[in-house]
């Protein structure tokens, strides 16, 4: 495991309805162990003190949680509620949901928010922006929690906002491009595609069984 950074804080959200799910999702098993532990050992990896925004179970016997004032109103509000009594400056949200996240794609996408001292950095995949994992500047939060009390809680459109607001970049990378280069890999050897599988479903569950007993889709 990685030495811890000093100047960034990493976060699960964890606070969606899981009304596809049937059940929450945090809880739910994936190759033996809850979709929480994925994802906390996933941010651990990449050298970061884990926390969990906007549980909507009691998750605190997994890692320290931050509740969310607005359960409601999306992963935006977990966002914020997140940032708010955070003293780091560089803040890292991966979804609950994507357990088969590298961690190597945090690390890199934290430094890369370090160089370019960007307001919000972002991957995407096949040129789609993925609003998940995503590194925040803290000095974002005014612009984001503008948004959110606003009414607009789509977080891609706040973070764009919020770049404005700061006259800082709202940087994205492309997936394919840091994995052709061999900047990122994946421990099984996954392809890019499958590390932002988000599981969401029961199928989405069963599939993810499949790629990590047998490495396929």
């Amino acid at each position: 495991m990685s030495s811890k950074c000093e100047d960034a804080a990493g976060f699960i959200l964890a606070g969606g309805m899981s009304s596809r799910m049937g059940r929450d999702k945090a809880l739910v098993l994936l190759a033996g162990r809850p979709l929480i532990e994925h994802g906390l050992d996933i941010l651990g990896e990449a050298g970061l003190s884990a926390s969990i925004a906007g549980a909507r179970s009691e998750l605190s016997n997994f890692a320290p949680t931050v509740a969310d004032e607005m359960p409601d109103a999306g992963p935006l509000s977990g966002v914020c509620a997140a940032l708010a009594p955070s003293t780091a400056r560089w803040v890292v949200f991966l979804s609950v949901d994507q357990p088969l996240m590298p961690a190597k794609m945090i690390t890199y996408l934290l430094r890369h928010a370090r160089i370019a001292d960007a307001a919000v950095t972002l991957a995407a995949v096949n040129g789609f922006p993925q609003t998940f994992p995503a590194v925040i500047d803290r000095a974002a939060l005014p612009a984001l929690s503008a948004e959110l009390e606003t009414g607009r809680s789509g977080c891609y459109a706040a973070f764009r906002a919020a770049a404005t607001a700061l006259g800082q970049p709202l940087s994205i990378l492309p997936v394919e491009l840091l994995a052709q280069s061999g900047q990122v890999d994946h421990p099984r050897a996954l392809p890019p595609a499958l590390w932002f599988l988000n599981v969401n479903t029961p199928a989405d569950l069963a599939r993810g069984e499949v790629v990590l007993s047998r490495g396929i889709a």
